[in-house]
């Protein structure tokens, strides 16, 4: 008798720890519910200075069975894993433009995935505005001796998993898959052309990325009705301090969205949720953008989640999403 009620707590044992097991590896792979768009905010600094804390611009959206990273801003992969995602997790980068800020760690997600075991087993793809293709054979000529030791001479990495499939793309569907959506739109960064924005459909429902840009009347046709609209700014006081000069201060305000203007983009687009992200995170930005429009607006952060459903949900970290 006793040995019996032994076997059977064994097996109940085993049964609930095969349980806690499979929820653990759900939680940290973030599955996303069926139907629904989840975005993560890897990274949402300001320009190319390093901020201490505050990782780089770069966008992580999840859609059925895809998923995609907008940019590769610095730190993204150390968010990344922060945020529950494996290294090899991500494998295909959607670049808005290419100002550093926006690609300064894509080494990083091209060759530490792949040579972290076990090993990304399959292509990266890249798809950007004219001489994405270039930059990304240029990285592989750079990165040769390494590619080349760990392939084939040293650890016999995957010769699948360091290969780029780049793209140089135009306006328009630029991915369609498994019932998502990726769509670039043209939009205005100053003398940075072309200069791309981007907008993910799945399953009725959407999320829109406005890279960088000055107000942009090609956005609003694009996005217009959008569930999630994710959209930069600039803080003139803090700018004020960065550029004293006037000069370079006016050619940056020219090429950026000021609060009033976002305001402006907001109400014509009217999306469920407008969120500020490649911007100084200031409250001032909110405050201002909330005089003269109504709907709901929420300044990103490293680690916001955002869930895409009948209701728009907004996590302040990943760790609350996807516990460790």
């Amino acid at each position: 008798m006793i040995l019996r009620r032994r076997l059977l707590l064994s097996v109940l044992g085993l049964y609930l720890c095969g349980t806690a097991i499979a929820q653990t590896s759900q939680q940290v792979n973030g599955a996303v519910p069926l139907k629904k768009i989840r975005v993560t905010l890897l990274g949402t600094a300001s320009g190319p200075r390093v901020h201490v804390g505050v990782a780089g611009i770069s966008t992580l959206v999840e859609a059925g069975s895809e998923r995609f990273l907008f940019d590769a801003g610095r730190g993204f992969m150390q968010r990344s894993v922060q945020a529950g995602f494996s290294m090899d997790g991500v494998t295909k980068l959607f670049l808005t433009h290419l100002h550093s800020d926006h690609v300064v760690d894509i080494p990083d997600l091209m060759l530490t995935p792949w040579s972290a075991a076990p090993g990304r087993k399959v292509p990266l793809e890249v798809w950007g505005p004219d001489g994405t293709r270039d930059m990304m054979r240029h990285l592989e000529e750079a990165f040769a001796f390494d590619i080349h030791v760990r392939r084939d001479v040293d650890e016999n990495f995957s010769p699948d998993g360091i290969r780029v499939i780049a793209h140089d793309i135009r306006e328009g569907k630029v991915y369609e898959r498994n019932g998502v959506t990726v769509t670039a739109l043209l939009v205005t960064h100053g003398l940075v052309k072309p200069s791309y924005g981007y907008r993910v459909d799945y399953a009725r429902r959407s999320v829109a990325l406005s890279g960088d840009t000055s107000p942009s009347d090609n956005l609003v046709a694009f996005c217009k009705g959008v569930d999630v609209l994710i959209h930069e700014a600039i803080d003139l006081d803090v700018l004020r301090k960065l550029v004293p000069s006037q000069g370079p201060f006016e050619a940056i305000v020219a090429r950026h969205t000021t609060p009033e203007q976002a305001a402006g983009i907001f109400s014509r687009v009217s999306p469920r949720l407008a969120v500020f992200s490649h911007s100084p995170g200031t409250a001032a930005i909110v405050d201002q953008t909330k005089r003269s429009y109504s709907g709901r607006v929420e300044m990103g952060e490293d680690l916001m989640v955002i869930d895409i459903g009948d209701e728009v949900r907004v996590t302040r970290t990943a760790a609350e999403v996807r516990p460790r």
